[in-house]
């Protein structure tokens, strides 16, 4: 009698629990990846009648989205629409609802960091979240149009995409699910489709040279943001300060960094957006990790005792009392170096990656509360905080989704670069847009020549404003595969992809390549052979914003087709020394300027170097001007009859259109190029470098 009783049980339990064969493997369109790109690409799918289905090794929807990334980089919020929008709408939804408000009235968060902030009249929207609430927003999505997600599905990276005539015919699971669509999208982080298909790809960094890029490749000397030591007194990276003979403490690598400008295999390093929380209800205190070493924070104890104090800048205040933490520092929460074999490794591998960068980070925050190197009110502090009780409930309060800033990035039609981001050049088809900042992070830690430690790759530089993005970069060339699209590891250079990896941008490009992909089920054609003429008529009846002209951003800057000669911006120049970004003055040229942070050493110079057509020009600079400004600036000019020494005085207005200061008319076009130094030697303030022109001088002038 028990006997039959159980066996009725368990026939009872598999009748009634869900299984995945009853819903569709096949549809119109199929989706590999769980991110946002994933998600509104689905939505936009059903919105244009087909069908569709998510597959994901993700349980949860959203990745960064939902995984702690809840302050969102925006840049221009103007440029945001369709869908993309829409998710900040219904985000800014459920914080009108009184129960989202558990730990926290809505009046004391007000309108914090970019809060709640509307620009577009009844279309509220809210920028800062935390990531339950996001989760939730994905899930009534696919909810409300009935999407089929089918979650904890791998694909068979080896031998499951079948690929016949150019187009991918099916996906296999490592489940042995099979999958079959007329179109395809990779939406994952890491382009594990797109690889399986045989697409190519890169991994790293290209060379400055290969795309005519200035931020590309190695970037030794250059120090952007807070990420580096450059603001402290030299820190020895051996156990015995000095002596290279003790050894190296850990996280420093004994590499030599490579030359400037030059090609390599480093990404970008990878953290978890942690939410943490100080409300003592809901915060669950740090604790030790299973693996803690303490020696492996022995250069954060050096860096505190040389005087940091910025540990707690980048808890940034998201509703109910909680965070979005994220890495600020010469040591913070990025695990620099750790993640070089992340893009391309097994699927074992990576989970041995991202438990180190656990066991990194939760270390990092128990090193924090601990030891007694850190000071005793980083430590306090420290201790008033915790992880939130009420987020990734499923996970130990630890995100489910590790910040993967940059894996492979696709080789297709056309290949986004900085120079289409600053607008040196225009963009082919654009299919939506973006605006933050340039941001890539450090992808090593090494020892300079002088026996000091420096992080490497930090970059942080204005695009100038908003910027197209093409609709051939999420596109293979047709030689490759004819129906795959690739929102997310989409065909750009690594420093242009700094800035188009923003979680708006890939929700955007997620429903961007989903229109294409219907139109192109609609027309029976590749993706290739889209027309871009219906493309952007249905993307712009939905609501994408494909250009911007609005005021500031790329709108207050100086363009060099404005003037009449040969203009050359400071993205052109070469560097030596330590140069630093800035807009914070206007007019200048593009995207901003250079100054050497008023060091006076003599170290810094820009070169720049153009071959002109023989006859005579006047030389002149750029900079805008400022009361701190040097008034002795070395500039030496090389021309056909030599090279000749003058000196500037960057605190006048400059005479030329309020943009240029002549400096004299030279003969050029033989003997060489055109040559103009700009030093810091001995200087009385700050040096700019902005741009050089070069202007005809007809003959009777």
């Amino acid at each position: 009698m028990k006997t039959n009783l159980f066996l009725s049980c368990v026939i009872m339990a598999v009748a009634l629990s869900p299984t995945v064969a009853a819903e569709p493997n096949d549809a119109d369109v199929v989706i590999y990846g769980g991110t946002s790109a994933a998600v509104t690409a689905a939505v936009q799918v059903k919105q244009m009648g087909k069908s569709v289905v998510i597959v994901c090794p993700d349980q949860h929807l959203g990745g960064l989205s939902s995984g702690g990334l809840g302050w969102t980089d925006t840049g221009k919020k103007e440029v945001i629409g369709g869908l993309a929008r829409d998710f900040y709408h219904r985000i800014y939804l459920e914080y009108q609802k009184p129960e989202a408000w558990k730990w926290q009235s809505q009046d004391s968060y007000g309108n914090k960091g970019q809060g709640n902030r509307a620009i577009d009249g009844e279309n509220r929207t809210q920028w800062i979240f935390e990531p339950h609430v996001a989760e939730k927003v994905f899930e009534d999505y696919v909810s409300e149009y009935n999407i089929p997600v089918h979650r904890d599905r791998w694909l068979d990276r080896q031998s499951g995409v079948e690929v016949a005539d150019g187009k991918i015919v099916s996906i296999r699971m490592l489940n042995g699910e099979t999958y079959r669509a007329k179109v395809f999208l990779d939406a994952t982080y890491e382009g594990d489709l797109l690889a399986a298909a045989g697409v190519p790809y890169h991994v790293g960094r290209e060379s400055g040279a290969q795309y005519g890029e200035n931020w590309n490749g190695v970037q030794t000397g250059v120090l952007h943001h807070q990420h580096h030591f450059g603001n402290l007194p030299p820190i020895s990276p051996y156990h015995t300060p000095g002596d290279p003979s003790s050894g190296v403490l850990p996280r420093i690598s004994t590499d030599p960094p490579g030359e400037k400008g030059a090609a390599d295999h480093r990404v970008q390093a990878y953290c978890f957006r942690m939410c943490l929380t100080d409300h003592p209800d809901n915060r669950v205190p740090f604790t030790k990790p299973d693996g803690y070493d303490p020696s492996q924070y022995e250069l954060l104890a050096r860096i505190y005792q040389a005087g940091w104090d910025q540990t707690f800048r980048k808890f940034d205040p998201i509703p109910n009392r909680k965070t979005d933490t994220n890495n600020h520092g010469p040591m913070s929460t990025d695990n620099i170096g750790f993640n070089y074999d992340y893009p391309d490794a097994s699927y074992e591998r990576r989970r041995e990656i991202i438990r180190e960068h656990e066991t990194y980070q939760k270390g990092w925050l128990y090193f924090h509360v601990t030891d007694p190197r850190v000071p005793e009110e980083v430590r306090t502090e420290m201790q008033s905080w915790g992880l939130a009780a009420d987020e990734f409930t499923d996970n130990g309060n630890w995100p489910h989704q590790i910040y993967v800033r940059e894996a492979r990035r696709m080789i297709g039609q056309y290949v986004m670069t900085e120079n289409e981001l600053q607008k040196r050049r225009a963009t082919p088809k654009p299919v939506g847009m973006g605006s933050y900042s340039i941001d890539s992070h450090n992808v090593q830690r090494y020892i300079k020549p002088d026996g000091a430690v420096q992080n490497e790759g930090d970059i942080g530089v204005s695009t100038g404003g908003p910027y197209q993005i093409s609709y051939d970069s999420l596109i293979p060339k047709r030689s490759d595969c004819t129906n795959l699209l690739v929102p997310v590891c989409v065909s750009s250079s690594h420093i242009a992809f700094g800035s188009i990896r923003m979680e708006p941008v890939f929700m955007i490009l997620g429903q961007s390549a989903a229109t294409a992909a219907v139109l192109a089920i609609e027309n029976g054609t590749t993706v290739q052979d889209v027309g871009y003429e219906a493309l952007e008529k249905r993307l712009a009846a939905d609501g994408q914003v494909l250009q911007y002209e609005g005021g500031g951003g790329s709108g207050a800057a100086l363009r060099p087709s404005d003037f009449s000669g040969i203009v050359l911006d400071n993205v052109t120049a070469k560097l030596d020394g330590s140069w630093r970004p800035s807009q914070a003055n206007h007019p200048h040229f593009l995207a901003g300027y250079l100054h050497d942070n008023n060091a006076q050493n003599g170290e810094s110079t820009a070169t720049f170097e153009v071959d002109l057509d023989a006859g005579t020009y006047e030389v002149q600079i750029a900079y805008p001007p400022n009361n701190n400004r040097a008034t002795n600036v070395p500039v030496r000019i090389t021309h056909a009859a030599g090279t000749e020494s003058v000196t500037l005085n960057q605190r006048n207005k400059p005479s030329v259109k309020d943009a240029f200061a002549p400096l004299g008319r030279y003969q050029f076009g033989t003997g060489g190029p055109a040559r103009v130094v700009i030093g810091n030697q001995a200087t009385d303030g700050y040096v700019v470098v902005d741009a050089v022109r070069f202007v005809p001088v007809k003959n009777d002038e």
